[in-house]
């Protein structure tokens, strides 16, 4: 589990194309202190788990579903990624409840800045519209953030300072993807009122 808040800006330093998968090496000196094979790495939002570690890099076998779901398979050496270790039990919740777990692709439509901060509105997927609400809580290539306005097939969010230098949000463009997660809560809660709401709560 992870809360969405970047620990660090890595790179991507090798890719390697396997028939229905790929393997990455990563480098991110922080994320991989201490790390050791089967720990989890959250990527660009994605949960990989680490096949090894040396030299502050670390590497991860990305299988077909993980490609077709997420933005990962346009990443190439150079490429910069979000990296954040799992939350450690008992630490602060500093963002929201993350799984690491991919719900769709988005793009960014435009950027509009401002002296302190940058609007930024995404193209949502019409199967994700209806868990993304104002104010509430959305990942974004693994940052958690807050919805500004939702749309039917578009949200905004509003990135500060600190956000914008410290993930690949800052250097994303118009028509780049990003990778979305919407809050599992509201995919519990919608399974639970659904047309078999009645029985489900006996």
């Amino acid at each position: 589990m992870f809360t969405g808040i970047v620990e660090e800006l890595g790179e991507v330093t090798a890719v390697e194309k396997l028939d229905d998968a790929s393997r990455f090496r990563l480098r991110g000196p922080l994320v991989t202190e201490g790390a050791k094979h089967g720990d989890s790495i959250a990527v660009n939002g994605v949960c990989l788990t680490v096949v090894e570690t040396a030299d502050g890099e670390f590497t991860a076998d990305v299988m077909a579903e993980t490609l077709k779901r997420s933005s990962l398979g346009a990443l190439e050496p150079g490429s910069r990624v979000n990296l954040e270790r799992p939350m450690a039990v008992g630490g602060r919740l500093g963002g929201h409840i993350v799984q690491g777990h991919v719900d769709g692709t988005g793009t960014i439509l435009d950027r509009t800045p401002s002296e302190h901060w940058e609007l930024v509105r995404i193209a949502l997927p019409a199967h994700l519209s209806r868990y993304v609400v104002e104010k509430g809580s959305i990942t974004v290539d693994g940052v958690s953030l807050t919805v500004v306005e939702a749309a039917d097939d578009w949200f905004s969010i509003s990135l500060i300072p600190t956000t914008l230098a410290l993930t690949t949000l800052g250097i994303k463009q118009s028509g780049d993807p990003v990778n979305l997660e919407v809050d599992v809560i509201a995919k519990y809660v919608e399974r639970l009122l659904g047309p078999n709401a009645r029985e489900n709560l006996q």
